[in-house]
């Protein structure tokens, strides 16, 4: 049994904490807000009263919603004067953010990993996140226990930990990519009278198997937006992360500006801007595309 910090309990960060708790981990947990620590606390966990508490743990890790959260909460304050120590940051971050908390860490002799997860809440709680790691290589072996513990596989993608960052941001700019399609989609075939279940199911079965089509497909054609497992602040964050890195490298995109402007119209419509992230697709389901 290990003393392991968990930082950020949100719908992914408190089964991922629970996982680490069953697994007989003295699991000290921390968040804003006292609910989620209050039921892993019930659940065998140790409250963190301060952030820097849970980041004293020889291992720890944290899923934060934002750049501004992760490094706010990851401040040298916080982190304190324990070298030898190592963070796994399991948040979408941008690569920038990455860069900066890396130093920091190396500066306080720290270990640092950047690990973000594919996955949503109920893969999370049954441990079959996909986790994209990158940083040092002995970091990588230190934290593999606890990854087989919260995930199906690791893929290891660099020795930078913004290289992590760069990927799982890819990761969603794909997905969402891939809601908008299945939005423009089933409006064409509601226009002529089809039902999106049946179309939506046509192409989980066929050409488009796995969980984006078959899960957020049934989410759009039953409008099945709360409770959101992904919001839409968070999709707009993580397409923000993806125009960042195409700016950085120099690389047009030619799509982004069509989804950042169906993103912002949900965005702006108070029907759709607290549901999850795949009701973007009534934007063009529902004729709101913005006029030109």
């Amino acid at each position: 049994m290990a003393r392991v910090g968990f930082l950020g309990l949100g719908t992914m960060g408190r089964e991922m904490a629970r996982r680490l708790v069953d697994a007989g981990h003295d699991v000290v947990v921390w968040n804003r807000s006292a609910e989620p620590v209050a039921a892993l606390v019930a659940a065998g966990a140790t409250a963190a009263d301060t952030p820097a508490a849970a980041l004293a743990a020889p291992i720890s890790f944290s899923i934060l919603a934002n750049d501004q959260a992760a490094e706010q909460v990851l401040s040298p304050a916080n982190l304190g004067d324990h070298p030898g120590r190592l963070h796994v940051a399991m948040a979408s971050l941008s690569p920038s953010a990455a860069d900066r908390l890396s130093a920091l860490h190396a500066d306080l002799g720290i270990g640092y990993l950047a690990a973000p997860v594919v996955g949503r809440s109920t893969v999370a709680a049954a441990g079959g996140l996909n986790i994209i790691a990158a940083g040092a290589p002995s970091d990588l072996e230190r934290a593999a226990p606890y990854f087989e513990i919260m995930g199906k596989r690791v893929w290891t993608v660099g020795t930078e930990a913004r290289t992590a960052n760069v990927v799982k941001a890819a990761v969603n700019y794909t997905i969402i990519h891939a809601l908008q399609a299945i939005g423009e989609s089933v409006a064409l075939v509601e226009a002529n009278d089809v039902d999106a279940g049946l179309f939506t199911e046509l192409l989980s079965s066929t050409l488009f198997p796995g969980p984006v089509y078959s899960g957020y497909g049934s989410m759009i054609a039953e409008r099945r937006y709360t409770p959101p497992g992904f919001t839409m602040a968070l999709g707009s964050k993580d397409l923000g992360l993806a125009e960042a890195i195409a700016a950085d490298a120099g690389i047009a995109i030619p799509t982004a500006p069509v989804l950042r402007e169906v993103f912002d119209a949900a965005l702006a419509s108070e029907d759709l801007k607290d549901l999850d992230w795949s009701a973007v697709a009534e934007i063009t389901r529902q004729g709101r595309y913005p006029a030109r």
